[in-house]
């Protein structure tokens, strides 16, 4: 099977990108493109939490009321959360009702805090597990990588939780530590070009 298909347009995609009309704009204007932003991470890694065991429409048809719930993904608010807004955000229907995973971002809110205060950012911290360009697999034919192994072991290590390599490794396909479009995407060159363009954080 091809690994791209027809757009609206008529330009090849990524084939995944047509399962539903919410992932189409996410395809072609944030998935691959490097992310610099401590906040935006935080919030990535979070999701990517959240939708351990469903699917990623569901949690991007969430994602403005995930946006709401938790402060915007401030982590430095989400870490002074309480036991009241645990239990605000289990009776919050518009987003996934998981005691553990609502509880795991409050938790890692607090370890993001520590990781800042010593490596200076949550995205310098990231970014140093980006892969040497020799050690891509083919695009979209793995789920974890060496790199997403290290980082998520890094992050364990550090206290995180609901940090495993295949959840990490989605992480960084999303926030451009590789770029996965398929060699024959219309997009995969946009975001090549927006990897060149990238400073990295911390270097």
């Amino acid at each position: 099977m091809s690994t791209t298909i027809a757009g609206p347009d008529g330009k090849p995609r990524c084939h995944w990108c047509t399962a539903t009309p919410e992932y189409l704009a996410y395809h072609d204007n944030e998935w691959g493109f490097p992310v610099g932003d401590d906040r935006h991470l935080f919030e990535k890694l979070s999701l990517e939490g959240f939708q351990a065991g469903l699917s990623w429409r569901t949690i991007l048809a969430k994602r403005d009321n995930f946006r709401a719930a938790f402060r915007n993904f401030d982590f430095d608010q989400i870490a002074r959360f309480t036991p009241s807004d645990v239990e605000r955000l289990l009776a919050d229907k518009g987003i996934v009702r998981h005691r553990g995973k609502i509880e795991a971002v409050i938790h890692n809110a607090r370890q993001a805090q520590q990781l800042v205060a010593q490596e200076g950012s949550l995205a310098a911290f990231v970014w140093g597990y980006e892969p040497a360009p020799q050690h891509l697999a083919a695009p979209q034919t793995v789920s974890i990588s060496a790199e997403s192994l290290a980082l998520s072991k890094a992050l364990k290590k550090r206290g995180w939780k609901f940090v495993g390599p295949t959840t990490v490794y989605a992480f960084m396909q999303a926030m451009g530590l590789v770029n996965d479009h398929a060699v024959g995407c219309a997009i995969r060159a946009e975001v090549e070009l927006a990897r060149r363009n990238f400073m990295r954080p911390g270097g």
